[in-house]
């Protein structure tokens, strides 16, 4: 950083400073923040800076390697994990899901009956609610079903939105108007206009705060995974990491639903390619 853009910003923010909250990130998400995310950290992080009257990122990183540090890492994580999603996101994952796996599923008589899903990133629940919609498409006595949705995140703050159930207009805005009036309550007018999830759908899905990086709490059998847009931020090896405790929560045969531009190549041979990132759960581990 030279001189004369040390004086532009509102914050000193050195070569030090970066590469050391790199540093946390890895170490507490698994997510490796390359050198183009430098203007994304100083912009997020700047936030705390101005709530604790800090002029610079080195106080800021000796409050978080001081005694009183613990208090402030969920914020500095909540702050610096990136959220982007929307409703059917990559659709052909909600299509494969229903037409390939769920109707199959609902039209065995011999079938059974219990359905787990995991979404492993829910951000701000628009991906989760995208797949119990289409679960309750698939299934019409989904009601009736042992179904069970557990949508994780490590963001709290996101979780709360997604524990909210509402969103604005804009947000749901581009599914059919049939889907919104079957599974949304629209609520207030104006600019306080809302749309909120019906509590029977919203019943479907238990959300829970969840590092990756730390040992995974359920014990499966999941017979799908979503998890999209996730290892993107990880290196190689995370990723290795991450898929082999992911392996003992599936069977032959289970799903596993991965972002547009991941990918288990040279990662894990535990699941076979299906379709464009979509896997199902081989006998490898």
């Amino acid at each position: 950083m030279t001189a004369e853009s040390a004086k532009q910003r509102e914050f000193v923010f050195t070569d030090a400073d970066f590469n050391s909250i790199r540093k946390l990130v890895k170490d507490i998400s698994g997510i490796t923040l390359a050198e183009s995310k430098r203007e994304l950290v100083y912009g997020r992080l700047s936030r705390r800076l101005r709530h604790y009257g800090m002029s610079s990122f080195a106080d800021y990183r000796a409050l978080l390697a001081g005694e009183d540090g613990h208090s402030e890492i969920g914020e500095f994580t909540n702050a610096v994990t990136t959220n982007l999603t929307s409703f059917f996101r990559e659709n052909h994952h909600f299509e494969f899901l229903k037409n390939q796996y769920l109707l199959p599923l609902a039209a065995n008589p011999s079938g059974t009956r219990r359905l787990r899903i995991w979404c492993a990133a829910a951000s701000t629940g628009e991906e989760p609610y995208s797949i119990a919609m289409t679960v309750a498409d698939a299934i019409p006595d989904w009601e009736r079903w042992d179904i069970k949705i557990l949508a994780t995140d490590l963001d709290t703050e996101v979780l709360a939105q997604c524990k909210a159930a509402t969103y604005k207009e804009d947000r749901v805005a581009a599914m059919p108007r049939a889907r919104i009036e079957k599974y949304f309550t629209r609520e207030g007018t104006g600019a306080g206009l809302r749309y909120r999830v019906k509590p029977a759908l919203a019943h479907m899905i238990t959300f829970r705060q969840l590092n990756l990086m730390h040992r995974l709490p359920m014990k499966g059998p999941l017979d799908v995974i979503f998890c999209r847009n996730v290892i993107i931020y990880f290196d190689k090896d995370t990723q290795r990491e991450l898929f082999r405790r992911f392996a003992p929560l599936q069977r032959p045969g289970d799903l596993m639903f991965l972002g547009h531009s991941e990918s288990l190549f040279k990662v894990s041979d535990a699941w076979a390619l299906i379709g464009k990132t979509i896997y199902r759960r081989g006998t490898s581990c």
